[in-house]
């Protein structure tokens, strides 16, 4: 028996023995919760017979009600153990390897069983054999995600007692034909949803389900209302969310088959506006959500929705309703329920009938361009009031009068006005009526700029049932004062990148003994880690960075038992990082310490079992010594990142271990060797390592057809050619390979990367020419930095919610908001020179960036006019290289480029004037070529160059040079059209017939001369013989100087 099959055997022996410790709550209450996935997700179902398996004790559980064995990779022999509980009532097999056929004889003995899950395996069949007979109790049964067909419907008759089908996402298609569901008489919800079921039809007319009350319709493939609900004429709700197939027009046309129904949920369903015109003849409807519904325009004024008197719950949140709220829907008072977040609406809400829904209990207006009074004087009357949500609107000031003090009738529970703007240059405050509020459980103040203001401690002292407080950049100043009397139900509390200074309160921990998240970064807190946070048991998250920390982490918190990640980046804290946080690595999610003091070498230490740490960031501290090698049994890592600290040795082949990792940074560090092949890491996106001393080839596969979006090698001693298979990576955006001693020719196979759009070669041996293939890249700007879907989330009101008893919620759940916290986001940052100098690119400025600098290589021959169609580019650099000819005139199609630099080449020619077109040029250097010619006109960018950026071109005339062009040339004359011309080159053949016939008329001119006049004849000969003996005796005189001439002689 292995440590699981133990682990199991106890907690039965425990269920068993269960009343002996439970002062008789068993026998009184007869319920036994048993949740076991943890301790059965290793067991082999697969072993034959019932009596080999530990499983078998789980038939002694004689008092077992409910059994929960979600997520346990349970098989299908698993129902023989479960056949002898007889007590059970709810059995949970949710996302096992359940699959083919069920036989449901296995459940004999279950004749109490009330809920029964199989959702989320893959069975394709259920076979009774009397097993319904025993289950004649049964009322829900969910088989959503499944693989059933249509003869699902036969084989579920059976069950006569059933008040509850969930049967979506399964494999049903056509037209279903509804006999065989006649017989369950007593069927309350049915779940047709996301199957492809396009009709429904019953042979026994519509004389059964008449029970049915909630039918959910999702995602099917209808066309029609009337062919869809006229076997359901008894529903009163309705599900038709992501019903694309649905015709808008006929869907308007066909609303009078809706007339039964009291909820109707839309969400996601594609609507025409005319819809909320037609939709007055549905006099039942009491809720109507249309989330998300693709509808444009604005709210009817005299008809439609405005007549629906019985409307209680109403959502259009997430549309493209703009103009002001229409009048008319101050008809609806029986409004409870109001959301038309999301959309353009406009107008001051003073002027809307919002003021006249007093019987209003939620209210979101978020998100619109409305105008909202700072006193909220408009809600005075709404005594129901509990939640209001006036996120990112417009705040205005209220009339003189509006700003004596008002007694509100309502009490808050819920209050949001995140990312508020004022309007007029007004100053923003904190309403007034938040001091009269005395219920508040949730308040988000986030983003709004209230100028200065003090922590206000009041709202504290004021709702003792305050759960969460977000006052995220609200601008608070001073120190943080606190509430005088502990708050016991604070759950979150978050003053993230405030100016709050001084210490942490030393009662902090006293007055939120139950705090789960707390967020205290950006500010500046000049103090030590308070050893009190330690004692938080239920501190989950805590995150202090970015502040002024020093000291080392106290014990108190190295020991706690609840925390999943712990942020305290950007600090002076100091110390050691093994053991301080020994205890804390085991338990932690995610841990980062980076840009701190700590220093020393990360200890080894064993034995250790590292199961959920998902992130850990150490970088830029003084930490030293070789990677420990129990990094490499965290396989849970997704995010790693030991960057600028002073780690040395090699990286080993455990590497390949991390199965999970995206994100690897060990840049900056003194690690030599070579890099690991590991092709199994599927999931890595960004590798960054940079500025070490890794050395060797990389024709060895290293991350083979992986995600990767970032492969950062600068600053190494790699050598050999450029590998192909970095081809492969279909998903890579940075390539960064520059100061290594890569060379050969620019590999071809690269241009296949169509996602690239940052390619940094410089600084290596790279020889031959351009590839014309290059021109043929995107760099389409890119999202490069790296964001998990996962996250820690707070539900800001759920539990408001679910006590303020709406069905609006209660069916669609749409309305929850959540406080998101993605612990796995990792912001991208990337080395890049371009402009003359080297900068940090990260963020939205990094996912803007594309460029190529194949700088300080040796390559040569001409560019290409095809680079004229890198379009998206905005920093080329192609400097210090041996590259002719002339500069492409094409050039000029890069309308984005904001840094050229072709300097110490040997390009020849005039610079082309039609690069004063690109307009969005900064940096631009020729200097150090054979170019000539004048200069463009100085126009555009043109006009802020000088004479650095031409420096080096002796032939180059024109301003802001201090040379004028000859012969009248301005710098504004056209290129030549001959090759010749546009290279600056002179016309030899014409140079050959001009020296040709000036040296004849010269030789003719002379002979005339001397045969005319006898005297100058005379004295030219004696000239010629007189120079002749003098060359002849300085020759013979010369050579007898030599002396081989001497022995000869």
């Amino acid at each position: 028996m292995g440590p699981t099959w133990l682990r199991l055997l106890l907690i039965s022996v425990l269920a068993l023995e269960g009343a002996v410790w439970s002062d008789g709550c068993w026998d009184e209450e007869r319920v036994a919760l048993l949740q076991l996935q943890h301790f059965l997700t290793d067991i082999e179902y697969s072993r034959e017979g019932p009596d080999c398996s530990p499983l078998k004790w789980l038939s002694k559980l004689g008092s077992l009600e409910t059994l929960d064995l979600s997520i346990t990779n349970a098989k299908n022999n698993l129902l023989l153990h479960l056949g002898g509980l007889s007590s059970l009532i709810t059995l949970i097999l949710q996302q096992n390897d359940l699959k083919e056929t069920i036989h449901l004889r296995d459940l004999y003995n279950l004749t109490n069983l009330k809920k029964l899950d199989l959702s989320y395996n893959r069975i394709e069949s259920i076979h009774g054999n009397d097993g319904q007979l025993s289950l004649i109790n049964l009322e829900e049964i969910d088989l959503t995600v499944n693989l059933f067909n249509n003869s699902i419907m036969e084989e579920l008759s059976g069950f006569s007692n059933l008040k509850s089908l969930k049967i979506g996402s399964n494999r049903l298609n056509g037209l279903v034909d509804l006999k065989e569901l006649c017989a369950l008489s007593h069927l309350e919800t049915l779940d047709w949803s996301y199957n492809e079921v396009n009709r429904f039809v019953t042979s026994k007319g519509n004389k059964c389900l008449r029970t049915l009350k909630i039918l959910n319709m999702d995602a099917m493939q209808i066309i029609s209302l009337v062919s869809l609900l006229h076997p359901f004429s008894s529903v009163n709700t309705l599900f038709l969310r992501e019903n694309s197939f649905l015709n808008k027009t006929m869907v308007t046309q066909e609303l009078h088959v809706l007339s039964n129904v009291e909820n109707l949920i839309l969400d996601y369903t594609p609507l025409d506006i005319n819809f909320l015109q037609s939709i007055s003849i549905l006099t039942s409807l009491k809720t109507l959500s249309l989330f998300d519904c693709a509808l444009v325009g604005i709210l009817p004024t005299h008809q439609g929705l405005c007549y629906l008197n019985n409307l209680e719950e109403l959502s259009l949140n997430g549309n493209a309703l703009g103009g002001a709220v229409a009048p008319c829907l101050g008809n609806l008072t029986s409004l409870r329920y109001l959301d038309i977040s999301n959309n353009h609406f406009t107008g001051n809400i003073a002027s809307t009938p919002l003021a006249n829904l007093t019987t209003l209990q939620f209210l979101s207006l978020s998100n619109n361009q409305l105008q909202v009074p700072m006193s909220f004087r408009s809600f005075a009357n709404h005594s129901d009031l509990k939640v209001l949500l006036a996120d990112q609107n417009n705040m205005v000031a209220d009339e003189p009068t509006a700003f004596q003090t008002w007694w509100p009738k309502f009490q808050l529970e819920v209050f949001s006005m995140s990312n508020c703007m004022i309007e007029e240059h007004g100053n923003l405050q904190l309403p007034n009526f938040l001091y009269f509020q005395h219920d508040l459980r949730d308040v988000d103040l986030s983003y709004c700029d209230f100028g200065g203001i003090r922590f206000p401690h009041w709202l504290l002292e004021n709702n003792t049932r305050l759960e969460q407080l977000y006052m995220i950049d609200t601008s608070i100043v001073g120190p943080l004062f606190l509430p005088s009397h502990p708050s016991f139900n604070l759950k979150v509390f978050d003053i993230s990148n405030n100016k709050i200074h001084h210490d942490i309160p030393r009662n902090f921990c006293s007055l939120f003994p139950h705090l789960e998240g707390l967020f205290m970064s950006k500010n500046d807190f000049k103090t030590d880690i308070p050893p009190c946070l330690g004692g938080l048991r239920r501190l989950q998250m805590l995150d202090l960075s970015h502040n002024d920390l020093f000291g080392e982490i106290p014990e108190e918190l190295r020991m706690s038992s609840s925390l999943a990640n712990l942020i305290l980046s950007n600090n002076s804290l100091s110390g050691k990082i093994i053991p301080t946080v020994y205890q804390l690595i085991i338990l932690l999610e995610e841990l980062r310490l980076n840009g701190n003091k700590f220093e020393g070498e990360i200890s080894y230490f064993s034995p250790i079992s590292i199961k959920n740490l998902q992130v850990l960031d150490v970088s830029d501290n003084d930490i030293s010594g070789e990677l420990p090698t129990w990094l490499w049994d965290t396989i849970s890592l997704k995010i790693l990142d030991f960057s600028k600290n002073n780690f040395e040795g090699p990286i080993t082949m455990q590497l390949c271990k991390l199965i999970n990792l995206e994100f690897l940074d060990l840049s900056s560090n003194h690690l030599s060797g070579t890099i690991p092949s590991c092709s199994n890491l599927q999931r890595m996106r960004h590798v960054h390592l940079a500025n070490n001393r890794l050395s060797g080839t990389l024709s060895n596969v290293i991350f083979k057809s992986s995600p990767l979006v970032t492969l950062d090698l600068s600053g190494n001693s790699f050598t050999g050619r450029i590998p192909n298979w970095i081809s492969t990576l279909p998903t890579l955006s940075v390539l960064l390979l520059k100061e290594n001693q890569f060379d050969g020719e620019f590999p071809l196979e690269l241009c296949k990367l169509q996602s690239l759009s940052i390619l940094d070669f410089s600084h290596n041996k790279l020889s031959g020419h351009l590839p014309s293939c290059l021109s043929n890249l995107t760099l389409k700007p890119s999202e490069k930095s790296y964001v998990d879907s996962g996250g820690y989330q707070f539900d800001f009101f759920d539990d408001v919610m679910v006590d303020m008893g709406l069905t609006i919620y209660n069916l669609t759940g749409l309305v929850s908001v959540y406080r998101g916290y993605p612990f796995t986001y990792h912001e991208e940052d990337v080395l890049f020179s371009t402009k003359g100098a080297t900068y940090t690119y990260k963020g939205n400025i990094l996912d803007l960036l594309s460029a190529i600098d194949l700088s300080c290589n040796q390559l040569t021959g001409i560019i290409l006019p095809g680079f004229g169609n890198l379009s998206e580019i905005r920093g080329l650099n192609l400097s210090h290289n041996n590259l002719t000819g002339p500069i492409p005139s094409t050039f000029s199609e890069l309308k984005q480029i904001e840094s050229l630099d072709l300097s110490y080449n040997n390009l020849s020619g005039r610079i082309p004037s039609e690069l004063t077109e690109m307009t969005a040029l900064e940096v631009f250097s020729v200097a150090h070529n054979n170019l000539s010619g004048p200069l463009p006109d100085r126009k555009n960018q043109f006009g802020t160059f000088d004479e650095s950026n031409y420096e080096g071109n002796p032939l180059l005339c024109g301003p802001p040079l201090n040379k004028s062009c000859n012969g009248g040339d301005s710098p504004t004359a056209p290129n030549a059209t001959s090759s010749e011309e546009e290279h600056g080159h002179i016309d030899m053949v014409d140079f050959y017939i001009s020296f040709a016939t000036s040296y004849a008329i010269i030789f003719l001119t002379t002979i005339l001369v001397l045969y005319i006049n006898p005297y100058w004849r005379r004295a030219c000969f004696y000239f010629i013989e007189d120079r002749s003996i003098v060359c002849y005796f300085f020759i013979v005189d010369s050579l007898c100087q030599l002396p081989c001439f001497r022995r000869n002689i």
